[in-house]
């Protein structure tokens, strides 16, 4: 798949993974590949922080979903990551699978790819969120694609925040430009 959209929420079909939908819908329209992903519901070990993913070149935590999801990011060409906005701050479950790209990081596995991070906040604190986002794309040499931050609550809520919605669209759009040829 061309791109890939991952939700860090423990809300499946929340208001992260609504606003990261709105960029795929703009991709899937213009007839690009796309997957969503959710990691509610997925089991997410922490790093163990054993520094044993030097020499194997991979986390040797296997009794988890982070491997089957890790290895989608390494089939995409770009990334969507979202998060929920908890104490100013991606939520745990998102940070546990950052954490463990670690193992790629040695061997810069995830260099080259286009990335954009999306967080939703019920009234601040997503500018954190997004940084914390954004500091791992860049660490992983991903090259920015920009960035969404919306506002919600209640489930369903985002879509209410217009400029996020806009902005959402916009940066769907600038992927659909990337990867899809014009013809004149």
């Amino acid at each position: 798949m061309k791109v890939l959209g991952i939700s860090g929420s423990m809300r499946k079909d929340g208001n992260t993974s609504q606003l990261i939908r709105l960029i795929l819908e703009r991709c899937d329209s213009a007839g690009i590949r796309t997957e969503f992903v959710s990691l509610a519901g997925k089991k997410i070990l922490p790093c163990l922080g054993c520094e044993k993913c030097k020499k194997e070149k991979w986390c040797v935590i296997e009794n988890d979903d982070w491997g089957a999801v890790m290895k989608k990011v390494l089939s995409c060409e770009v990334l969507i990551i979202g998060s929920p906005t908890y104490y100013y701050d991606v939520c745990g479950h998102l940070k546990n699978f950052i954490d463990r790209t670690y193992c790629l990081y040695h061997d810069r596995k995830l260099a080259g790819r286009k990335g954009i991070a999306v967080a939703v906040q019920a009234h601040k604190g997503a500018n954190r969120t997004l940084q914390t986002l954004e500091g791992f794309l860049s660490t992983h040499e991903f090259s920015s694609l920009g960035s969404v931050k919306g506002t919600g609550y209640m489930q369903g809520d985002v879509v209410n925040d217009k400029d996020a919605v806009q902005k959402a669209q916009k940066i769907g759009d600038k992927i659909v430009r990337l990867l899809k040829p014009h013809h004149d």
